[in-house]
C-alpha cells in the first residue's frame, strides 16, 4: 500500500510561492537554479529572531531589500529583476486560483497581490533613486522603462520605416497600470521627467515613414494615466520658457514638438529627417510611374493621418482633464504667437517651426472642431467677439482688421464694445434671413457677455477658445502651405521655361556650355518635383482633410455673416464694429481654400457651397470689406465655379437658380470692375488687369444666362450714368492699353529672339546674363499671352454688350472715346505696321488678329445700327490720331477673304462712307468757323464747346462732354485735384450763349457771301453772253 502524502502548511505554501517569485533562498539553494540567491546575512537575521527559515509575507519587503541592495555575481540588474518579479507574482497568482481550500486560497492570493505590488513599489523607487540599488543598477532604468511601453503598444506594422523600437522584453499584464496609477505624484515626478524626454528623442528627426507610431501610441497611453497627464504638463520642457524662446525652439524642445513635426514635407537641412521621403517615395518624379506615384501618395496619406488620429487623441485627452485643460491651451497658444512670422511671405526656418508642425497641428486643430462644425451650426452662439478683441491669450489685436483701424478698435474696446442698439435689433431680426430664396431660418446667436474667471480675466468656453485658435492655426497652416504650394509650381514653371529654350538652342547648334546648363535645370526640377509631390501626398490628396477645413471655414462666414443681421441684402448702411474689428485674414484664408479646393478635381463634390456663395455676393463689392485684393479673391473663386472650368454642371445651378446671384451678381460685380481701378497698392495698374480678367469671364458667361442678361439691360437704363458707364468707360481703356502694349512688347521680344538665334555670340556672354535675358524673354511672352488674352475678352465683352445695349456708347461723353478706340484698333490690325507683328506661332499667345478685327467690326456696326440720330459717323471722322478713310477699305478686303457674313460688311462699308462724308462737312465747317477764339475752346482738348460749364473748385470752364469723360476716370478737378462729381458742374449759360452767336454770326457771314457770289455770278452770265454775242 502506497505512503500517504504528507499535506503541506500554509506557511510553507506561502514559502514556497514567494520563493519562486524573489527567486531567493534563507538556506543554501545549493545548485539547483543558478538564478536563485542566497541570503545568508538575511538567513541569520531571522533565525537570530527565533524564526523559521521561510519566507513570508511579513518579512517580503526586508527579503526584497536586501536582494536588491547586494551584490550576487550572476543575479540580474534591478529594473529587470523587479520586472520579472512581477511576472512570476502574476503567474503565481494565476495557480493559486485552482486551489480548493479557500482560506489558503485567500492566503496565497494576498502574498501574489502583495508581490505584485512590492515589485512595482520598488520598481518605482529604483527608477527614481538610481543609486539607491547601485550594486545591481544600471543605467538603462528609464529606458527599460520605455521598452516595456514599447512592447505593450507594439504592432506587426510598426517596423514599417525601420525596426521596431523596444529591447524585446515583453511586459507582464497589469504591471504599467499598476506602476503609474498606485503611486503619488512626488514619486512618479523623477521617472517621467526622464520618460518624457526618452519618448520625445525617439522620435526626433523621424519623417512620416520612420516608426513614430510606436511612440505615438506610447505617448497616448501615459496621458490616460490620470498622474502621467498632470505630470507631462508640469514637465520643464512642456513648455519651455527663456529669453531666446522662439517657434523653433518649441518645435524641437517641447514634449509635443517632435511629435507634430513627423511629416513628408521637407524642412531646412538642420533639422532634416529620416528616411527621406522624397528619396522614398519619388526618386525619380518625372520618369515615375503613375501607379508608384498614387502608392506613394496612398501610403503617405495614411500614415500622415494615422499621427493626426493620435495626436488629436492625446490632446483631447488632456483637454478632458480639468487639470491639465489650461496647460494645453497655454501650449497651443505659444505655438500660434511664437509662429506668427510664418504669415509672412519669408519664413526665417531657425526661428519659426516648419511647415510639416503646422500642417499636423492644423488637422489635429480641425478635429478637435468637428463637434461644433455640425451642419445646423448649432454652437455657433459660444463663438465671442470679446476673444479676439481682449487679447488675453492669443495676440489677436494686432492682426489686420476687416474695416477698421488699429485705433478705431482700440477706442471701440474702451468703450466697452457696445453693439448698439441697432445691432441688437438686426441680430434679433436676423432670423428672417434666407440664403438663396428659400424660407428656411438662419438662427443667428444672441451675442452673452464672457463668464469671469480668477484674476479677473475673461472665462471663455472651449468651443469659442478652439475657433480662434484653429483661425490662428490654420493661417499659419494650411494656407500658408498653399502658398507655397503655388511659389513652388511658379518656381517650377520658370525652371521649365528656361529648359525648354536650352533644349531649343542645342537643336540649332550645341555646346557643353548648353549641356552643364541643361543638366543643372533638370537636376533643379526634379528637386522642385519631388517637393510638390510630398506636398500633395500629404495635403492636396487629402479630401477629408480638405473637407474639414471647409466645414471649418463655413461655420467661419456664418458666424461671419450674424454679425451684420444674417443673410440679407442690402447690407445695414452702417457697418457693425464687431464685424470690422475681426480678423480680416478669417475671410481671406476662407476665400484662399476655396480658391485651392476649387482647382483640385473632386474635392468640392457633395459640399454644400451655398452660404460661400451668399457670402461673396454680400461683400465682394461692399464697402465692409476693405482689402480690394480680398474682393478679388472673391471673384477668383466665382470664376472657377464656372460649369465651363469647374467641369461640374451642379454649379450652375449657383448662379442660375440662387434668387441672391440672380438679384445683385451682375450689378455687383460691375461695380467691382470700376472700383477695382484704385487699390491703393503701388502696383495697382498692373494687378488691375488680372483681377479683371476674372469678373470679364464671368460676365461674359452670365450674358449667356437669359436671367443675367436682363439684370444687364435694367442696370445699363438705370445706372445709364453711373456704375454702367463707369465700366464700359474702363472695359475700353484697359482694351486700348492691353493692345497697345501687347504689340509693342511683341517687336522686342522678336528682337530678342533674334539675338539667342545667333549661337555663338550667345555663348559668349556671362552665364547671368544669359539667365537674365532668358527670364526677361519668357516674362515677355507670359505678359503678351496675358494682355492679348484679356484684349481679346474685353473687345468680346464691347462686341455682345454693343449689340444688346447700344446707347451707352452714344452718349456724349463717350460716343468720341469709342470711336477713337476702334479706329485705333483698326489701324493696328490693317495699318501699316501689321506686317512687322507676324508670328511664328500667333496661336501660342491667343493672337488672333482676323478674329479680333471681325469683333472690331461688329462693334462699328452694333453701335451704327443703334445710332438714330447719326452721331457716330462724325465721331469717327473727328479722330485725328488714328482715323483713315483707306482703313475702311483694307478692313473691308480682310473681311471677305475670311468669308464674313456679307450683311456685316455692307453695314460696315456704309458706316465707312457716312464717316467720309462727315469729314468733308467737319472741313466745311471749320472753314466757316475760321479762326476760333480762345475763350471758345475746351482747355483740355482745345476744340469748341457745345455746352460749356464752370468747376466750382478751380473756376474754369471746359465743355460737359470732355470733363464728363475725364470723371468717368477720375472724380478730379484736372485743374487743381479738388474732388469733383458730375453733379457739382455749374453751366456756364453766359459762355454758351456767346459761343452760340459767334456760330451764328460766322455762319450768317457765310451765307451772306455765299450769296453775293450767287448774285455776282448771275449778273456775270448775261454779260459774257452778249460779249460773245
Amino acid at each position: 500500500m502506497a505512503s500517504i502524502k504528507p499535506q503541506r502548511s500554509p506557511a510553507e505554501i506561502e514559502d514556497i510561492i514567494l520563493r519562486k517569485i524573489f527567486l531567493v533562498s534563507l538556506a543554501d539553494p545549493g545548485r539547483s537554479d543558478p538564478r536563485i540567491v542566497f541570503l545568508e546575512m538575511t538567513a541569520a537575521e531571522v533565525l537570530s529572531e527565533g524564526k523559521e527559515l521561510r519566507l513570508s509575507t511579513e518579512i517580503m519587503e526586508r527579503v526584497l531589500i536586501d536582494r536588491l541592495s547586494g551584490s550576487f555575481p550572476g543575479a540580474e540588474p534591478a529594473f529587470q529583476y523587479l520586472v520579472g518579479c512581477y511576472r512570476r507574482a502574476h503567474d503565481e497568482g494565476k495557480k493559486v486560483v485552482s486551489m480548493r481550500d479557500y482560506a489558503v486560497r485567500s492566503q496565497m492570493e494576498s502574498a501574489t497581490r502583495q508581490a505584485r505590488k512590492l515589485a512595482v513599489a520598488y520598481c518605482r523607487i529604483h527608477l527614481g533613486n538610481p543609486d539607491m540599488f547601485a550594486q545591481n543598477g544600471d543605467s538603462r532604468g528609464v529606458s527599460q522603462l520605455l521598452d516595456l511601453i514599447f512592447s505593450e503598444v507594439g504592432s506587426s506594422v510598426d517596423a514599417f520605416g525601420g525596426s521596431s523600437l523596444g529591447s524585446g522584453l515583453n511586459c507582464p499584464p497589469g504591471f504599467l497600470e499598476q506602476f503609474f496609477n498606485d503611486s503619488d505624484l512626488d514619486s512618479l515626478e523623477p521617472v517621467m521627467r526622464d520618460l518624457y524626454e526618452k519618448l520625445k528623442a525617439s522620435v526626433l528627426r523621424v519623417s512620416i515613414l520612420g516608426n513614430f507610431q510606436q511612440p505615438l501610441r506610447a505617448l497616448l497611453m501615459l496621458v490616460n494615466f490620470p498622474n502621467c497627464a498632470k505630470l507631462l504638463v508640469r514637465h520643464p520642457n512642456w513648455l519651455p520658457k527663456g529669453h531666446y524662446m522662439s517657434g523653433r525652439v518649441i518645435e524641437t524642445m517641447s514634449v509635443l514638438g517632435p511629435f507634430f513635426h513627423i511629416s513628408s514635407l521637407s524642412d531646412h537641412i538642420i533639422f532634416k529627417a529620416e528616411p527621406d521621403v522624397r528619396q522614398q517615395c519619388f526618386p525619380h518624379p518625372s520618369s515615375q510611374r503613375p501607379a508608384d506615384t498614387l502608392s506613394s501618395f496612398t501610403t503617405i496619406r495614411t500614415v500622415s493621418n494615422i499621427l493626426y488620429d493620435g495626436l488629436a487623441e492625446i490632446l483631447l485627452s488632456l483637454l478632458k482633464n480639468v487639470d491639465t485643460r489650461e496647460a494645453v491651451l497655454e501650449f497651443l497658444a505659444e505655438m500660434i504667437n511664437k509662429n506668427a512670422s510664418r504669415s509672412r511671405m519669408r519664413v526665417d526656418p531657425l526661428s519659426s517651426a516648419s511647415s510639416g508642425t503646422f500642417v499636423a497641428l492644423s488637422a489635429v486643430m480641425l478635429r478637435l472642431c468637428e463637434p461644433f462644425l455640425d451642419a445646423t451650426t448649432s454652437k455657433i452662439d459660444k463663438i465671442d467677439t470679446k476673444y479676439v478683441l481682449h487679447d488675453e491669450r492669443l495676440e489677436l489685436r494686432q492682426l489686420t482688421a476687416l474695416n477698421a483701424s488699429s485705433e478705431e478698435v482700440a477706442a471701440w474696446v474702451a468703450g466697452g464694445c457696445d453693439l448698439g442698439n441697432d445691432e441688437n435689433s438686426r441680430a434679433k431680426q436676423s432670423h428672417e434671413a434666407t440664403t438663396s430664396g428659400n424660407s428656411r431660418e438662419e438662427s443667428i446667436p444672441t451675442r452673452v457677455k464672457p463668464l469671469v474667471g480668477p484674476g479677473g480675466k475673461n472665462k471663455y468656453s472651449f468651443i469659442c477658445e478652439c475657433f480662434f485658435m484653429t483661425a490662428r492655426v490654420l493661417n499659419l497652416g494650411i494656407i500658408k502651405a498653399f502658398t507655397d504650394v503655388k511659389h513652388l509650381g511658379q518656381e517650377l514653371s520658370r525652371r521649365e521655361e528656361d529648359l525648354a529654350t536650352f533644349k531649343a538652342m542645342r537643336e540649332r547648334g550645341g555646346s557643353a556650355q548648353i549641356d552643364q546648363d541643361i543638366a543643372r535645370l533638370e537636376k533643379e526640377i526634379e528637386l522642385l518635383l519631388q517637393e510638390r509631390l510630398c506636398y500633395e501626398a500629404q495635403l492636396l490628396r487629402d479630401g477629408p482633410f480638405l473637407q474639414r477645413a471647409l466645414s471649418y471655414y463655413r461655420l467661419v462666414i456664418i458666424w461671419l455673416v450674424s454679425l451684420v443681421g444674417g443673410f440679407r441684402m442690402p447690407l445695414p448702411p452702417q457697418c457693425p464694429m464687431s464685424f470690422a474689428s475681426m480678423p480680416e485674414h478669417l475671410v481671406e484664408d476662407a476665400m484662399d481654400i476655396l480658391i485651392f479646393t476649387s482647382r483640385i478635381p473632386k474635392t468640392l463634390d457633395g459640399f454644400i457651397l451655398e452660404e460661400f456663395l451668399n457670402f461673396i455676393i454680400m461683400f465682394m463689392a461692399s464697402p465692409y470689406v476693405k482689402n480690394p485684393y480680398l474682393k478679388a479673391k472673391m471673384v477668383e473663386i466665382l470664376n472657377s465655379w464656372m460649369p465651363q472650368k469647374s467641369g461640374v454642371s451642379s454649379t450652375a445651378s449657383l448662379f442660375e437658380g440662387h434668387q441672391l446671384s440672380l438679384d445683385y451678381l451682375v450689378r455687383n460685380l460691375l461695380k467691382l470692375y470700376v472700383d477695382i481701378e484704385f487699390t491703393g497698392s503701388h502696383t495697382q495698374f498692373y494687378d488691375k488687369f488680372t483681377i479683371r480678367h476674372n469678373i470679364a469671364e464671368l460676365l461674359e458667361y452670365l450674358w449667356d444666362v437669359p436671367s443675367h442678361r436682363n439684370a444687364f439691360r435694367m442696370i445699363a437704363v438705370e445706372e445709364e450714368k453711373g456704375v454702367y458707364l463707369n465700366f464700359l468707360n474702363f472695359l475700353i481703356n484697359d482694351s486700348i492699353y492691353l493692345l497697345d502694349e501687347s504689340l509693342n512688347r511683341i517687336l522686342e521680344m522678336k528682337e530678342m529672339e533674334a539675338e539667342m538665334s545667333n549661337v555663338a555670340e550667345w555663348e559668349r556672354r556671362p552665364v547671368e546674363e544669359r539667365e537674365e535675358r532668358m527670364r526677361r524673354f519668357h516674362s515677355q511672352e507670359n505678359i503678351i499671352r496675358f494682355d492679348l488674352k484679356l484684349a481679346n475678352e474685353d473687345v468680346g465683352m464691347l462686341a455682345f454688350t454693343s449689340e444688346q445695349i447700344p446707347a451707352p456708347f452714344l452718349l456724349p461723353e463717350m460716343v468720341e472715346r469709342v470711336a477713337s478706340m476702334l479706329n485705333y484698333f483698326l489701324l493696328q490690325l490693317v495699318g501699316p505696321q501689321r506686317k512687322s507683328l507676324t508670328l511664328k506661332d500667333p496661336e501660342k499667345y491667343e493672337f488672333r488678329p482676323k478674329q479680333l478685327l471681325k469683333l472690331i467690326v461688329d462693334i462699328y456696326v452694333h453701335i451704327a445700327r443703334g445710332d438714330k440720330e447719326g452721331i457716330f459717323p462724325a465721331a469717327i471722322s473727328r479722330d485725328g490720331r488714328s482715323y483713315n478713310e483707306q482703313l475702311f477699305s483694307g478692313a473691308v478686303e480682310v473681311l471677305r477673304k475670311i468669308g464674313v457674313d456679307g450683311r456685316l460688311i455692307h453695314d460696315f462699308i456704309q458706316l465707312g462712307a457716312k464717316a467720309k462724308a462727315a469729314a468733308s462737312e467737319a472741313i466745311d465747317a471749320e472753314e466757316v468757323l475760321g479762326e476760333i477764339p480762345d475763350e471758345f475752346l475746351d482747355p483740355i482738348q482745345y476744340t469748341l464747346m457745345k455746352d460749356p460749364v464752370i468747376l466750382p473748385s478751380s473756376k474754369v470752364s471746359v465743355d460737359r462732354a470732355v470733363i464728363q469723360r475725364h470723371l468717368l476716370s477720375d472724380s478730379s478737378d484736372p485743374f487743381n485735384r479738388s474732388h469733383l462729381t458730375q453733379d457739382m458742374l455749374i453751366p456756364d449759360t453766359e459762355l454758351k450763349g456767346k459761343i452760340v452767336e459767334f456760330i451764328m454770326t460766322r455762319q450768317m457771314k457765310r451765307q451772306s457771301r455765299g450769296l453775293k457770289r450767287s448774285i455776282e455770278g448771275a449778273v456775270e452770265e448775261p454779260v459774257v453772253a452778249m460779249a460773245e454775242d
